[in-house]
């Protein structure tokens, strides 16, 4: 049985999904099984996961046959994951050598931990344009200024994931559904840790802002609003479940520039 099972949701990004995997090939920490699968897919993803499972037996490879979003996705991959830690990564990123070797160990150590994830490098074509930091022990009241862990680098124990059923479905949690699984963790009695320094690499660009729809907006006030409740805090709690209304209503120039802060 593996240590570790890294579950991955992939979709239309078969011109990554190479550089990803090779990320993994090169863990220092080897103990680990890989599960795609693929969303519906309509470029060229399904037949790169495929050649790659010809030659890592490691790989489990299933298929969707309509797309169903990454919620359920991920579902499927935990169904099949046999790990006693369960690992995220995307199709378009890359994991730094020694991620799954310093997740393993932290949790190895930290009984009292459920969750460990770290700070991401942002990349795009010219390179690493912004690095973000961790800051330790995770709060409940961490998660009024927005999802507390950076889901993609994330590793998890696996009866986390099993008392609380996994991801949740359904229209209003897409875009947020990692964030809405923190919420679910936490209210269970889980809890998490975020390392200090990036142990992730995330493929991105300086206008990804742009991209951001009024749907995955609302979606976001949705799940704060539920969460909040989940984790008792205060009723005033709720304005901050606004943010990301107010946030789409800023001009760009302005919002682009905290962003990039």
């Amino acid at each position: 049985m593996p240590k570790v099972s890294v579950i991955m949701g992939i979709y239309n990004c078969g011109a990554t999904l190479q550089e990803a995997l090779d990320s993994l090939y090169a863990q220092t920490f080897q103990d680990f099984e890989i599960i795609l699968c693929d969303d519906g897919s309509t470029d060229n993803t399904y037949e790169v996961a495929y050649k790659n499972k010809q030659s890592h037996p490691s790989i489990i490879l299933l298929q969707n046959e309509r797309n169903l979003g990454l919620n359920q996705t991920l579902n499927n991959c935990l169904a099949v994951a046999k790990g006693t830690y369960i690992a995220r990564m995307d199709g378009d990123d890359r994991s730094l050598p020694t991620r799954f070797a310093q997740e393993v160990q932290f949790l190895d150590e930290h009984p009292e931990y459920a969750i460990v994830s770290g700070p991401m490098n942002y990349f795009d074509e010219k390179g690493i344009f912004r690095s973000g930091k961790g800051r330790g022990e995770v709060k409940p009241l961490d998660f009024v200024k927005g999802s507390p862990f950076c889901h993609a680098p994330c590793m998890v124990r696996r009866e986390a994931y099993m008392k609380v059923g996994g991801y949740s479905v359904g229209r209003r949690l897409l875009r947020a559904e990692d964030y809405h699984l923190w919420f679910k963790m936490y209210a269970a009695g889980f809890k998490g840790y975020n390392m200090t320094e990036p142990i992730y690499e995330m493929r991105d660009d300086r206008d990804a802002y742009k991209r951001r729809t009024w749907q995955g907006r609302f979606n976001n006030f949705y799940v704060r609003s539920i969460g909040y409740r989940m984790l008792k805090l205060p009723f005033y709690y709720q304005i901050y479940a606004l943010r990301p209304i107010v946030v789409g209503l800023l001009p760009q120039s302005i919002y682009r520039f905290f962003h990039n802060r």
